[in-house]
């Protein structure tokens, strides 16, 4: 009796399944002719009769016949209907193509599985195309894809190529997101390009990927693996895609059988019965992959009710909705991410608690709530877990410990049971599995030099009930530790102690930072004074060697007034200095110099340089020779960076001439006749600065009533001011406080530096009498 209902099922799947061809193939003849279904049928019967052949035949060669997915055919130009006419071979070819696909069609009919499907087609196509291997792969709903049929393979190279993960460089997959073919004719230049399937990789020299068009988009591709080289011809192309167009059939009864969409309707049904019963928010997710094979979002299966809680809405009303529809709030990363990892690895996956706000009773409120997903078959269970105000309570508490460096303890008086958190477990370097220390025994973890404090104060706290803080330190495997220990007694009716409740903390970082400042601030200080000391013996070094005039002194009938002005900040002496002596032929030399830097070597080099200068120039040498031989000096007796600026003027009173030279320093200034300007600067770089100077001196004849301003840059630079400005702001208060007077430099100088002084002034004053006595 089972082998005759057995021999039934398979007559009536038979005939289904013609009938279903019979019926597919008079739609294509309606859509192509326009007829009614009466003469589609009559047309199929009636070139069945032609060619002599069967009707089923005949079907399926209209069928095999259809154009790829995309758009009908183009219409035969007549030049080609002209060659196939008189080309009686191809006529015989694609009758040979006919009848290979007719046969293709009727094997068909009997296949029930993929793996039957890849069988088939091996068989059926290994004459026609020589294909020596099928491999028929559908994406699953994770993505990526899943080997469902195989022929021509063994079972290890099948196992090994069972997934395909949703990655670029697999022929498969690039087919179906292209939605065309693949023809893969050249392993050498492929094997560059794709992944190839093989051990080895070249042990089918062709292939071709063809997408099933199965519904809207191809989810199922069939691989024809060839082991003779070259390309496909067009011949062989058209019938492979006809061949794959006669799979769709068969693959949609696969997959979308008579029963399948009540049983799945029937099973969604029943897991929501099971879900309305579960406590709690929860989800059963169906991965909803793209064109490209990555999952772009999941359709919600079953829900419970509490899960209104968290989405709004109700269970059955958030069945078959998109979860990014249903929750655009949770759809962000990382929890993408997170359910991504669980549908693709298998590992469950939990989130990190997050802030969300629902609607309870009708009020927003803000809760915490941590998701939680796993896979379950193709799909995730994911549920959702609010934390209530006794865990936000518990959290918080273990934040507190932890941001403060800190934890709790506690001693009963009276069943001598103590309590610790986890952090001070941690703080006193004790291993939890020992267990808590009693009260009295905590001096015990202390240095020794520090147990006395603390034992004291213990017996303070429980003899008169005395709070405590006391700091104390402890060894431990990471080093010493500075830890602080505050308790207070709680007492009973009586005003009996019977427990103690305290804190200990840790001040490792806090002590660290403080004995670090104060170790800076003793080097602060000890360098101030070394500063302060370096500073009152360089001041007396430069009183020493530059001794400032209290008056105004004449030289070769000039009058000459001067004045120094040391830095109002920092602590350092400067390097500027003077010089103004009569030389013994009568004349007068006047020198103005900055070194750079400040302290005892800029003292020290300006004591050099202003006693050297003055030396070369009463021996006979020239302005610029002078310079010359100081540039020398300054690089031979200074470090590599030592440099200075200096001017140089002799003027002679016979002829009221003045000769003058620079290295690098600001002009003179000269006033005549109520204006005022700068005096042409010679060639000249600043001392030190390179090893082949090349100085020049200038001349300028003096008039009665002319003045002349040597200076360092100190009277006219200011910071984030270009020197011109300066210089143009000296020009102005000369002229605006020019007076012949004795003192007139205590006006400028106030005009001039109105602000604190950065760097030292030093200012001479030459006039030229305008009644020479």
């Amino acid at each position: 009796m089972v082998a005759r209902q057995r021999a039934e099922m398979d007559r009536l799947r038979h005939l289904a399944a013609m009938s279903a061809v019979l019926e597919q193939a008079k739609g294509v003849v309606m859509a192509l002719t326009g007829c009614s279904p009466g003469a589609a049928e009559e047309e199929l019967q009636q070139r069945a009769r032609t060619g002599g052949r069967t009707v089923l035949e005949e079907c399926w060669i209209t069928l095999g016949s259809l154009p790829p997915p995309g758009g009908p055919a183009p219409a035969p130009e007549p030049a080609a209907l002209a060659e196939s006419a008189v080309q009686p071979s191809r006529e015989a070819a694609a009758d040979r193509g006919s009848a290979a696909l007719a046969a293709l069609g009727r094997e068909l009919v009997e296949v029930t599985t993929p793996q039957e499907l890849a069988c088939c087609l091996l068989e059926q196509l290994a004459p026609e195309v020589g294909a020596a291997a099928v491999m028929i792969y559908a994406r699953p709903p994770a993505g990526g894809l899943e080997l469902v049929g195989h022929a021509g393979i063994d079972a290890t190279l099948a196992v090994q190529w069972q997934q395909i993960p949703p990655l670029k460089g697999f022929p498969a997959l690039e087919a179906l997101r292209a939605g065309e073919p693949l023809w893969l004719e050249d392993a050498a230049a492929d094997r560059r390009r794709y992944v190839l399937i093989g051990n080895p990789s070249d042990h089918w020299a062709s292939r071709a990927w063809l997408p099933v068009p199965t519904g809207a988009s191809p989810n199922v591709c069939i691989g024809i693996l060839r082991a003779r080289s070259g390309p496909f011809s067009e011949s062989e192309r058209a019938h492979l895609q006809a061949a794959a167009r006669l799979c769709a059939g068969r693959l949609r009864d696969f997959s979308t059988g008579p029963q399948a969409a009540p049983d799945a309707a029937a099973a969604v049904q029943a897991m929501q019965t099971v879900f309305e019963a579960l406590p709690g928010a929860a989800m059963l997710l169906t991965p909803l992959p793209g064109a490209s094979g990555v999952i772009d979002d999941y359709r919600i299966d079953a829900a419970t009710a509490q899960t209104a809680d968290v989405v709004g809405g109700t269970g059955p009303e958030l069945v078959g909705r998109r979860f990014q529809e249903a929750c655009p709030a949770l759809a962000g990363e990382p929890l993408w991410q997170g359910l991504r990892s669980a549908l693709t690895t298998g590992e469950p996956y939990e989130s990190a608690p997050f802030a969300h706000q629902e609607v309870v009773d009708g009020v927003v409120e803000l809760s915490t709530y941590t998701v939680r997903a796993a896979r379950l078959g193709d799909g995730l269970f994911v549920t959702w877990v609010r934390h209530g105000s006794s865990d936000r309570q518990e959290q918080r508490l273990a934040d507190v410990q932890r941001l403060g460096s800190l934890g709790w303890a506690s001693w009963n008086l009276v069943t001598h049971e103590a309590t610790w958190s986890s952090h001070v477990f941690e703080l006193l370097g004790r291993d939890p599995g020992e267990g808590p220390v009693g009260l009295t025994d905590l001096p015990g973890l202390a240095l020794p030099e520090d147990a006395p404090a603390l034992a004291r104060a213990i017996g303070e706290l429980l003899g008169a009930g005395r709070p405590f803080d006391v700091p104390f330190r402890i060894r431990t495997a990471d080093g010493l530790r500075h830890l602080r220990a505050v308790a207070e007694v709680v007492s009973d009716a009586a005003g009996t102690p019977v427990e103690v409740h305290g804190v200990v903390q840790d001040l490792t970082a806090q002590r660290s930072a403080e004995l670090a400042l104060v170790e800076s601030e003793r080097a602060v200080l000890t360098q101030h004074d070394v500063l302060r000391a370096e500073r009152t013996l360089a001041g007396r070094l430069q009183h020493a060697l530059l001794p400032l005039p209290t008056r105004p002194v004449r030289l070769a009938g000039l009058r000459v007034e001067v004045a120094y002005l040391p830095a109002q900040s920092g602590t350092h002496v400067g390097g500027d200095w003077f010089s103004a002596i009569e030389l013994p032929d009568g004349d007068a030399l006047f020198v103005v110099g900055d070194v750079a830097g400040h302290g005892i070597d800029a003292v020290a080099t300006m004591a050099q340089l202003r006693f050297t200068a003055k030396g070369m120039v009463i021996t006979g040498s020239s302005l610029t020779g002078a310079l010359a031989r100081l540039n020398t000096l300054l690089l031979h007796s200074r470090g590599p960076h030592g440099t200075a600026t200096m001017v140089l003027a002799r003027y002679s009173p016979a002829e009221r001439r003045l000769i003058w030279a620079q290295a690098g320093h600001p002009p003179p200034l000269l006033l005549r006749d109520g204006q005022a300007h700068y005096l042409e600067r010679p060639g000249g770089i600043l001392l030190g600065a390179s090893t082949t100077p090349d100085f020049a001196e200038a001349e300028l004849c003096l008039a009665p009533g002319d003045r002349v301003l040597l200076y360092t840059d100190g009277l006219v630079e200011r910071p984030a001011e270009d020197l011109d400005r300066g210089l143009k702001r000296l020009s102005e208060a000369v002229l605006g406080h020019h007076t012949d007077e004795p003192g007139s430099l205590a006006p400028l100088l106030a005009a001039m530096l109105e602000v604190e002084r950065r760097d030292d002034v030093c200012v001479l004053d030459i006039r030229v009498p305008a009644d020479p006595q």
